[in-house]
This record gives structure tokens, C-alpha cells and sequence, in this order.
């Protein structure tokens, strides 16, 4: 038969050993912090004598009210200050991984962008993809409007057939790329051949 405990202790008188072992800070006094913060915030029946006589607990307890009105000024902010700031991390951010350009999607409604860096890796790739062709770099641009992009890229071209055409074909699987894989707006593709592409022996390319 198990014997009951004749001085059961109350969940109250618990409390701060709990919030020691799962973490808390103890002061020099030996109280756990957020103890000595709900104590200082008990609007009911008020700290208790500890509280109210040590100078840790109402020191601690002064700080965490200072900070706690410090951070209620800062969410009554204007959501403008608060846009302001996010910008700035942001433009800090695409200097750090060299975003190039945030370009329009086309798609108004969502107000979407992509890295011009992003998107030129994707059409680099689909100029590729005409047989006889080599992007060397692409760079993009949004319009003045801000409604579409321009595609300025150069090639390595194989001359087994005339220039215009395999421009025309490359300009084509350019601007079905950034359509339907990325949803880019393309309103230009200026291409410049600046190099030949010689067949590798024992083939075509």
C-alpha cells in the first residue's frame, strides 16, 4: 500500500524548479527569471515576499517591463518603417548572392519576380538547345513600363547554315522559354554572333 505524502507540494511551489530544469536562467538570488517576471506581473494577488524584498527579482523584473514596453512601441510602428527595413535587408541580400536584376513575371496580380541571373541560366539553356548554337552570356532588363523584359544575348554559331535563320530559331526557343517555363514577358531578343562554332572531329559539333 503506498503511503501518501503528509506535506503535498502545491503545482505553484513547483514552479520554479521546473522552469530550472528546463533551462531558465537563475538569478543570483537563485529564482528562475520568467519566475520572477510572472511574479512581477501578477496583477491579482501581487509578487510575493521574496519578490517584493529582493533586489535581483525587482531588478530583473524593472529590465524585462523596460523591454517588454520597448518592444509594444516598436509593433505600434507605421507598416511603412516596417517595408522600409525589409527592403533594405533585401537589397542587402541580392548583393550578397548577385541576384542582377529582380525582373517582372507576368503575372500583375501575384507580383512576382525572378533574379536575372536565375532566368538567364534557363534561356542560356534553351538557345542551347538549337542545334549548332552556344550561348556565351545573356543579360536581361525590365522595360521603362516595367510590363516586360529584353533579352540581349550572345552566340557561338555553327555556319552550316545562314546566320538569320538559326538566329530566328534561337530567338524562338528563347522567348518559349521564358514563357512557359518561367513566365517572363520577353518583348526583345537582341543576339550577336561573336564567335564560330567548329565540328569537333569525327562529328558535327
Amino acid at each position: 500500500m503506498a503511503i501518501e505524502d503528509q506535506h503535498p507540494q502545491s503545482h505553484d511551489s513547483l514552479l520554479p524548479e521546473l522552469a530550472l530544469l528546463a533551462g531558465d536562467e537563475r538569478l543570483p538570488c537563485g529564482r528562475p527569471l520568467s519566475y520572477a517576471w510572472e511574479q512581477a506581473r501578477d496583477t491579482v494577488s501581487g509578487p510575493d515576499r521574496h519578490s517584493a524584498a529582493c533586489p535581483y527579482c525587482r531588478e530583473a523584473a524593472d529590465g524585462l517591463a523596460a523591454l517588454d514596453e520597448a518592444t509594444q512601441v516598436l509593433r505600434a510602428q507605421e507598416s511603412t518603417r516596417f517595408g522600409v527595413l525589409v527592403n533594405r535587408v533585401m537589397d542587402i541580400v541580392r548583393s550578397e548572392v548577385r541576384l542582377g536584376h529582380l525582373l517582372p513575371l507576368d503575372d500583375p496580380a501575384l507580383d512576382l519576380c525572378i533574379g536575372e541571373h536565375a532566368a538567364a541560366k534557363v534561356l542560356r539553356w534553351a538557345a542551347d538547345t538549337v542545334p549548332g548554337t552556344k550561348a556565351a552570356s545573356c543579360r536581361l532588363s525590365p522595360e521603362q513600363d516595367g510590363t516586360g523584359v529584353r533579352v540581349a544575348m550572345t552566340l557561338v554559331v555553327a555556319l552550316d547554315q545562314p546566320l538569320p535563320t538559326r538566329a530566328q530559331e534561337v530567338r524562338r526557343s528563347v522567348i518559349d522559354a521564358a514563357d512557359r517555363v518561367l513566365g517572363l514577358a520577353v518583348t526583345d531578343v537582341d543576339l550577336a554572333a561573336v564567335d564560330v562554332l567548329l565540328p569537333e572531329p569525327g562529328g558535327t559539333r
